[in-house]
């Protein structure tokens, strides 16, 4: 089931921008880091967004938390590591970690691991797309586009052009999902 369709991504998106804009009044301090893959786009989009409400570049990293999960104990095969791209200082800055979807925390906790690693930021928030619920860490996000009550068995799906060729976030049934993987 489609929950949000391209024309809504670009409005939730606009409105996020927005939201930041009012919550830091100094867009000096202010940067974007979006945890790969969709993050990434994300946060470009929204320090393009941010630019053009306020004429201000907003600097965008991107974060690789593949050797931070605590996940890959058990998995056959190897990571496919990616680069982190954090071309700024992020010491005393205000960060924003950027996400598609917030579910359990643990993205955002090894996220977290990850960017200290890097330094000391004043501050650190999170937005996310679409947050779904069952938190299995006491992770909450700063910034939701959209709330999105799943079922456990249930999976949120968010394609964006960049990557998937469209805008669109889908709500879908396990047996939806195996249909669409193969």
């Amino acid at each position: 089931m489609q929950v949000l369709d391209a024309k809504g991504i670009e409005r939730t998106i606009n409105r996020l921008a927005h939201e930041l804009v009012e919550k830091h009044k100094d867009l000096d301090r202010l940067a974007l880091v979006g945890i790969r893959t969709r993050g990434e786009f994300l946060a470009h989009r929204i320090a393009k967004k941010i630019f053009e409400i306020e004429s201000k570049n907003i600097p965008v990293g991107v974060l690789d938390i593949t050797l931070y999960r605590d996940d890959l104990h058990g998995r056959l095969d190897q990571p496919v590591l990616k680069s982190t791209e954090i071309l700024f200082d992020i010491k005393d800055k205000d960060i924003v970690l950027v996400d598609d979807v917030l579910f359990t925390g643990r993205t955002i906790r090894s996220a977290l691991n990850a960017l200290m690693d890097l330094g000391r930021p004043a501050r650190i928030e999170l937005l996310v797309l679409v947050d779904r619920g069952h938190r299995e860490l006491p992770i909450k996000a700063d910034f939701v586009g959209k709330n999105i009550p799943t079922a456990r068995t249930q999976e949120v799906q968010v394609h964006l052009s960049e990557k998937d060729g469209e805008d669109s976030i889908y709500l879908l049934n396990a047996d939806e999902e195996k249909e669409n993987r193969t």
